[in-house]
């Protein structure tokens, strides 16, 4: 039987989420229906409310998500009703020649598209019987949600699920942008542009990997004092007018410029900073994201060796990484309960979404049932 529940519904751009009833299809082979519990608000959900990323609408926002597995669809053999799960946004088909290549971040065999035709189909559908779309691939700022089994990985049931929600996107992102995509070395030293959630994980991945001096980089003092709790050993203030110039900053505060950079602001402007700070030979990562079409003017004198690498959900292989995330956790050497800064019933959502654009620091949660 189709299920009922609740999610937050965008349905005109630059406009208010509306929290309403809808229907998720009965699962079908390989597909899931998960209980969330909890759900982190990510800038990226921000970004989809504003038309410059056209998004499909109507569509449920949210791709952070943990819960427990309600349902399960016939050849569905990796979990079953009962088990915690988080929720991956690119839930890797293993079969393309990147998942085949051991670069699964970059699968693009999405869910709800016919393979093969490439048409949309969509499982969503609201009281009109209209069809809805999931961002991401999972449409979490739900009570449930239907996902492919390959979007969901277990994990243990003693880990909190609105700890583990943050494992989906800004952690794995983070940490996986400083040891996968970058593979920062020790005694590196490192800048952060933007210590936002995914911020804060860039700058513990760097403190994980042994990197010397880790530089956050922020307009708001909140964040850069939090940045300290998360291992940043020294910040800059880029609303201060003697730091007008960022890169300029660093690279005197470096004698010459950093190892590694990482934007993770996702402005063409930040981009260019993250290039431009860099020492002869070293590597900037995007991670943040950045408007459709929007171009990054790099000045060609600062080339010296240097390199520019995108990053996409930090180049993670989920089904490794969320365990050795919570493994860390575990042992108590990386921070996920400090990265939760306020929590949202799902009738808030808009509340949430408000207070992350006005540059709260840390994460908002979205925990349901309460």
């Amino acid at each position: 039987m189709p299920i009922q529940t609740r999610a937050a519904v965008l349905r005109n751009y630059d406009s208010p989420l509306s929290v309403e009833a809808i229907t998720l299809d009965e699962p079908e082979p390989g597909e899931v229906v998960v209980r969330l519990a909890a759900c982190g608000v990510c800038h990226s959900d921000l970004h989809m409310v504003s038309p410059v990323f056209k998004e499909a609408l109507p569509a449920v926002l949210g791709h952070e998500g943990a819960g427990i597995v309600e349902r399960v669809g016939p050849q569905v053999t990796s979990v079953a009703p009962g088990d915690h799960v988080v929720l991956t946004w690119i839930p890797s088909c293993g079969r393309c020649r990147y998942c085949a290549t051991g670069r699964p971040a970059l699968c693009n065999n999405r869910q709800g598209v016919e393979r093969g035709t490439g048409a949309v189909r969509r499982r969503l559908h609201d009281a009109g019987g209209e069809g809805i779309h999931q961002l991401l691939d999972a449409g979490a700022f739900a009570e449930h949600v239907l996902v492919r089994e390959e979007g969901v990985i277990p994990i243990a049931a003693d880990i909190p699920l609105e700890v583990a929600s943050l494992i989906g996107c800004g952690v794995l992102t983070g940490l996986g942008a400083v040891t996968r995509t970058a593979r920062v070395e020790p005694g590196s030293v490192v800048a952060v542009i933007g210590a936002g959630g995914v911020g804060l994980n860039v700058i513990q991945g760097a403190a994980l990997v042994g990197a010397a001096r880790i530089i956050a980089v922020d307009m708001r003092p909140a964040a850069l004092a939090m940045a300290r709790r998360f291992g940043a050993t020294d910040t800059l203030d880029a609303s201060d007018p003697a730091n007008s110039n960022p890169a300029r900053a660093l690279r005197q505060m470096t004698g010459g410029g950093v190892d590694y950079s990482f934007e993770v602001v996702g402005r063409p402007e930040t981009v260019a900073q993250a290039w431009e700070c860099l020492a002869p030979g070293g590597t900037a990562v995007a991670v943040g994201l950045t408007p459709q079409n929007a171009t990054v003017p790099l000045r060609a004198d600062f080339l010296s060796e240097k390199t520019l690498k995108g990053c996409i959900f930090g180049s993670s292989i989920p089904r490794v990484d969320v365990p050795r995330a919570l493994s860390l956790y575990r042992s108590g050497r990386l921070k996920l309960d400090e990265l939760v800064s306020q929590r949202y019933p799902l009738d808030a959502v808009n509340e949430a979404l408000d207070a992350l654009r006005a540059g709260t620091t840390g994460r908002g949660v979205l925990v349901f049932g309460e």
